[in-house]
């Protein structure tokens, strides 16, 4: 398939050949979903610890007699019912971590860039060249594009001078094309992808790409 190509002032300026396997994709939100929630799962640091009531520090000394007092039955001070007693099922450190196969997340990529695709939610830039860091550069190339909301700006290999640019604008983010996956690609509504990193794409998931 072709791409529209558009320079940094928003006009077309030609077109570039995509792979159809990586830009054409057929949805599967099952898939799609899979593999986001899985994502979102393994960053989870899964730290949260409580102390039960053989940790917390109390006496282990009964309150007060079992029978006589006319008061409810009560053991230590550690007893989960008690203020500062142990917590009851509390949580304790975990792995969230979700395993995927390597074929799946390389499809749910292609299908969430199809996606982006079929809703015009992607823009091919023909080059991105910041010879200084200059925030105003890409709040200029943003407003050109007449885009609105979260944006993702897609480059062939790091940039500094790209990345320095961009950090000051709330709502834009660059990645570089060979860390692309389908959480940030669906987490943004608009995605600002340079002729480079779409070759880099292509290469790296098309029909040309690894060995699946």
């Amino acid at each position: 398939m072709d791409l529209q190509v558009k320079d940094n002032k928003g006009k077309v300026v030609g077109s570039v050949a995509a792979s159809d396997q990586v830009w054409r994709a057929e949805s599967n939100d099952a898939l799609l979903h899979q593999v986001v929630v899985a994502q979102q799962a393994n960053k989870r640091r899964g730290t949260q610890d409580t102390q039960t009531r053989a940790e917390v520090t109390f006496s282990t000394k009964k309150i007060r007699p079992q029978k006589g007092t006319g008061q409810a039955r009560q053991g230590s001070r550690r007893s989960p019912v008690r203020v500062g007693g142990g917590v009851a099922h509390g949580p304790h450190p975990r792995s969230y971590r979700q395993r995927l196969p390597k074929k799946m997340r390389r499809q749910a990529l292609r299908v969430a860039l199809s996606e982006k695709i079929r809703d015009e939610a992607i823009t091919v830039l023909d080059s991105l060249e910041i010879k200084t860091p200059k925030s105003s550069t890409i709040r200029d190339l943003i407003a050109a594009f007449e885009l609105k909301g979260r944006t993702l700006i897609v480059t062939g290999s790091t940039d500094q001078n790209v990345v320095k640019s961009a950090n000051n604008i709330p709502g834009v983010e660059v990645q570089t094309a060979a860390l692309m996956n389908p959480l940030e690609t669906t987490s943004v509504p608009n995605l600002i992808i340079t002729q480079e990193a779409l070759e880099t794409i292509d290469s790296l998931w098309g029909s040309d790409g690894g060995k699946e």
